[in-house]
Order: C-alpha cells, then structure tokens, then sequence
C-alpha cells in the first residue's frame, strides 16, 4: 500500500505480538520493499542480537523503560536501534533529549502501557522536537489515524508518522482501507 516502513511487535504482552518465527517468511519476502522495524519492550540483548541476525530486520524499536546508557551501548555497537518514549509535558521531552541515536519517536505519555493506547501526542511538543533538534530524525506517534494524519504532519513536519490502533478494525487487526486511507493522508500532507 506504500508504506516506507512496517512494525513488528515482537513483545509477547501486545495484543499485536507476533512471534519472530511466523514472521520471518514474510519479512524476508518484503526486504527491500520497505524498512522493516522490530517493536520491543525492555528486551534483552540476546534477544535483540537474534533478532538482527535473522536477516529479517532493518531497525529496532525500544518502546519500555530502556535506560538511556542501554540505548547508547546499542548504538555503540552498531546497531540500528532508535528509541520510543511517551512525552506528556516540557520536562518529559528534555529527558528525551538525552536519548543517543538519530532516530526518536515521540508518542503519547501512557504511564501503565506501552504504545498503542490510540492517546493523541500533544503536537505542540512535536513540533517542538523537530525545531530543537533538526539533526534528529523525530517519528510521531499516538492517537494518529486517517482523519488526523494529514493535519500532524502539517503541525509538526516529522520526519514519519507511525500508526497501530488508528488504522485497526480490531486490536491487532488491520484494516487495509484504513491503513490506504492513512498513508494516503500523510503523504499528500508533506
């Protein structure tokens, strides 16, 4: 459908979890395609080494409680790891700011889950994110779907928008008229 990435939640708690093993057929099919992205929540780092050396991964995605020294010790070591962190206010988003790597992805502050609450991010911080820090690469998330996609990418010029519940028919499942409808929005929106 066009999107320039696609997540993988690889973290057995999400009502999206897909194990490595159903989904590394597929995953293999599309390299290539598009960047392939790993979703974790406070994995280990065995596990995120048997991740990138299947050969079926682009990025890795920290959406837990990953201190910034682990972020940066993955960094380090060459791996392409960006971190996901809810931002609900000013000073959330300066502790942000102390996250190594290129990559940040700002979503909604949910203090009990991680990601896909469908809570909208106060964009005002993303924008804010993106001027501060023009050598970042900042992806929006939270509460994002078809009907207001078009209107964040305008509000914060992020470079990627990331979606999971907006574009669902039920938890965990898509529904491909509404993922379109989103890729379609954000596009025509830069």
């Amino acid at each position: 459908l066009g999107a320039d990435a696609i997540g993988v939640n690889f973290w057995p708690k999400s009502k999206r979890y897909i194990s490595l093993e159903d989904s590394l057929p597929w995953l293999k099919e599309i390299e290539g395609e598009c960047q392939r992205v790993a979703v974790f929540v406070n994995p280990s780092e065995e596990e995120l080494d048997r991740v990138l050396q299947s050969g079926g991964i682009d990025w890795l995605q920290l959406h837990g409680d990953e201190s910034e020294e682990t972020v940066h010790s993955y960094l380090n070591k060459g791996w392409p790891v960006f971190k996901a962190l809810g931002v609900k206010d000013e000073s959330m988003l300066q502790a942000a700011e102390r996250y190594s790597g290129a990559t940040l992805l700002l979503d909604a502050y949910a203090p009990v889950e991680y990601g896909g609450t469908g809570e909208t991010m106060d964009w005002q911080l993303g924008a804010r994110a993106v001027t501060d820090w023009p050598d970042r690469e900042i992806i929006l998330a939270g509460g994002l779907h078809p009907g207001n996609v078009g209107d964040a990418v305008k509000s914060v010029n992020p470079a990627a928008v990331d979606v999971a519940s907006g574009v669902e028919e039920s938890p965990g499942v898509k529904d491909l008229a509404k993922v379109a409808e989103f890729i379609n929005a954000a596009k025509n929106a830069e």
